[in-house]
């Protein structure tokens, strides 16, 4: 019974909560099943301040799913430049089609699910705040506020811990209001259980909180360490011939699938033979879930365009700016000399 009613409490209080202190997100003033999603799309593994920017940028360029969906894929990876991890945005112009295709957005949470690119708290998040479907979205934020509350030392990322963390979170779930009570968990964990330095002394949930009792409030949620990052080198030059450079569009199967970027070193080494090349960056470190890339980046400047394997082509150096190039890309660009 005691258990019972620390759950109600629970619950209560979040919400309460959420009426006082909820951020007024652009998103959150619609029903609009399209916009929800995409803003859920965007936020993954994107902080709110920045996300919010492609939000409105998206909406304005794309104010339907079907104006998604007819465009070409470089356009929506342009207009995704800067955010990281690509395949969120091939698998959001995919998912569009899916839409389209299927006649409207999927009102149910295993179809929203099937959608490209769609997880269980993606959809779980659509599903409540869009159709007011009474289901449990969990997030890093929920883990975070779950575990320090109930004081559950489970790791997050096991199949055990996403399994009783998921139990409990539907448990907790008030049902008819499961859009407001998962955006209020969300907002509870970003403003008030924060990773670090969380608010415990205005806390409304301070008296109940396990983790604050038995100080483990920095301890918890418990997530077992990932393998080390493996390291990658790359090495770049940018040529420039008579006001054009050259130019790849990356191919499946590896990092940046889709994007653009310059010449490979490895790709012109039977032509260097006699080049002077002018170092412009040295191990430029850029860091990916999975790895740690360090990028060299030469310049070379020629009158005759040198021969270069199939896949590359020649654009005017001022159209850089319309092809969708990785945020490391982007960077050593930066370096570069200006035209005489």
């Amino acid at each position: 019974m005691y258990f019972c009613d620390m759950i109600h409490d629970f619950t209560r209080i979040i919400l309460s909560w959420f009426e006082e202190n909820r951020r007024p997100l652009p998103w959150r003033s619609t029903r609009d099943a399209y916009a929800i999603w995409l803003s859920e799309i965007i936020l993954q593994q994107t902080r709110i301040q920045q996300g919010e920017a492609y939000w409105y940028r998206f909406m304005e360029r794309f104010p339907t799913v079907e104006d998604l969906a007819a465009a070409t894929e470089d356009e929506v990876l342009r207009l995704w430049q800067g955010l990281g991890y690509y395949s969120r945005a091939r698998n959001l112009h995919m998912a569009a089609r899916q839409i389209v295709q299927d006649d409207g957005f999927p009102q149910t949470l295993e179809r929203i699910r099937a959608l490209k690119g769609v997880g269980d708290y993606t959809a779980a998040a659509v599903g409540s705040i869009a159709f007011n479907l009474d289901v449990a979205a969990v997030d890093g934020n929920v883990y975070r506020v779950l575990a320090r509350h109930f004081g559950i030392g489970t790791p997050i990322n096991t199949t055990e811990g996403k399994h009783e963390f998921a139990v409990l979170a539907s448990e907790l779930l008030p049902k008819g209001k499961a859009g407001t009570y998962n955006q209020a968990m969300m907002d509870f964990g970003a403003i008030q259980c924060t990773p670090s330095s969380p608010r415990c002394v205005i806390c409304p949930l301070a008296e109940t909180c396990e983790a604050l009792r038995s100080g483990r409030v920095e301890k918890l949620p418990v997530k077992l360490k990932k393998t080390q990052l493996k390291e990658r080198r790359l090495a770049y030059i940018y040529i420039r011939c008579k006001g054009e450079t050259a130019i790849r569009r990356r191919p499946a199967g590896d990092i940046w699938q889709g994007l653009w970027e310059p010449v490979e070193m490895e790709d012109v080494q039977c032509t260097m033979c006699d080049v002077q090349l002018l170092l412009l960056v040295k191990d430029m470190k850029h860091v990916l879930t999975h790895r740690i890339l360090y990028a060299d980046f030469y310049f070379w400047e020629t009158k005759e365009k040198p021969s270069l394997p199939e896949g590359y082509i020649w654009v005017r150096e001022e159209e850089l700016d319309d092809y969708a190039k990785p945020r490391l890309i982007v960077r050593l660009l930066e370096s570069l000399p200006c035209q005489q």
